[in-house]
């Protein structure tokens, strides 16, 4: 988790070219985990979520970058046909600028920023 959150804060800071075009899915779930069958619906759900590239930013939030809208709207795809019978499950995209004004803290102190190199497109 350290290494995701290091990267978002390095990409916070970064000015890049398309950060209006650069997309960020974040999922949010509360999912029952009364009975291990419940238990087991959750650890699958997590588990698609995880060989689908998204990241854990909190223990029930998940997040994946994507280059594009259209490339996001492939992944929101995918999330809908793995949803759970049960449970709520919220989906949300962003662009990369607005992820970017997103302040991490840790406690009470806000996480150090780290330069990143510029997104180089080739066409």
């Amino acid at each position: 988790m350290e290494k995701l959150v290091s990267l978002i804060i390095k990409g916070m800071k970064a000015d890049r070219l398309n950060a209006y075009r650069i997309m960020w899915v974040l999922i949010f779930f509360d999912l029952p985990t009364e009975t291990k069958k419940d238990r087991k619906i959750y650890a699958d759900f997590r588990k698609k979520l995880l060989a689908d590239g998204f990241a854990m930013f909190q223990f029930s939030i998940y997040l994946r970058h994507c280059a594009s809208m259209e490339n996001a709207e492939v992944h929101i795809k995918r999330v809908k046909r793995i949803l759970p019978e049960k449970g709520h499950v919220g989906m949300m995209t962003i662009t990369d600028k607005q992820f970017g004004m997103m302040e991490v803290f840790y406690g009470r102190s806000p996480a150090e920023s780290i330069e990143v190199p510029q997104q180089l497109e080739l066409f």
